[in-house]
């Protein structure tokens, strides 16, 4: 099975899951989170997916989001509203996410990624 993984490569938590990845002979789709940034559609099939909270998903310790003052405008907004957001730019959403058939990975946890063996 190959999974869709979006990172950034500049990112050093990207760099460890992509060298987690690497070393556990896993085998993926590598997207470049910035350049091509997901589509509310897919963010909205990744949320129902995940069963996170839609918060997870924002990079809550960018500088993007602290300079558009997310953590005081989110809990107004739809969550419509904050997909579309999201989908503005990648650099607003948490990184490295795994896409896989039934589930998705948010952030890297070795602990939660031993799944994917």
């Amino acid at each position: 099975m190959s999974y869709l993984f979006l990172q950034y490569p500049k990112c050093s938590t990207c760099q460890k899951a992509k060298k987690w990845l690497d070393d556990n002979g896993i085998s993926y789709n590598d997207r470049h989170i910035a350049e091509q940034n997901p589509t509310a559609a897919e963010l909205k099939t990744w949320l129902d997916k995940s069963g996170l909270p839609l918060k997870k998903f924002f990079n809550t310790s960018g500088l993007l989001y602290k300079s558009l003052a997310l953590k005081d405008k989110l809990p107004a907004m739809s969550e419509q509203e904050q997909l579309i957001l999201l989908a503005t730019n990648g650099m607003l959403v948490k990184r490295p996410i795994v896409v896989g058939d039934n589930f998705i990975l948010v952030g890297f946890k070795p602990s939660e990624w031993e799944k994917l063996k």
